[in-house]
């Protein structure tokens, strides 16, 4: 947390990148992320508005939101909570 008390989002600018590499550093940055960190995907691959989303529902994360801006997309992703874990 920054010293104004708001919280630095991590931006991962993976323009000039093609299908599949965007999904996989989303993948990689969201797995080293801290459970509810947000992190910025800045892609220019038009199969990231795609990919990423799905991978983020195959591994529990959320998709806050997906912009479209001039020449890229931009994907606001959050890392999980921490499992809960169950009584078995």
């Amino acid at each position: 947390m920054a010293a104004d008390g708001s919280t630095s989002m991590e931006v991962l600018d993976l323009r000039g990148l093609k299908c599949p590499l965007p999904a996989l550093f989303a993948r990689r940055a969201l797995s080293r992320a801290r459970a509810g960190q947000e992190i910025a995907v800045l892609s220019d691959d038009p199969l990231a508005a795609i990919d990423v989303p799905h991978m983020c529902h195959e591994e529990g994360h959320d998709v806050l939101a997906i912009e479209r801006l001039d020449s890229a997309i931009r994907l606001v992703l959050r890392r999980r909570e921490a499992a809960v874990p169950s009584d078995r």
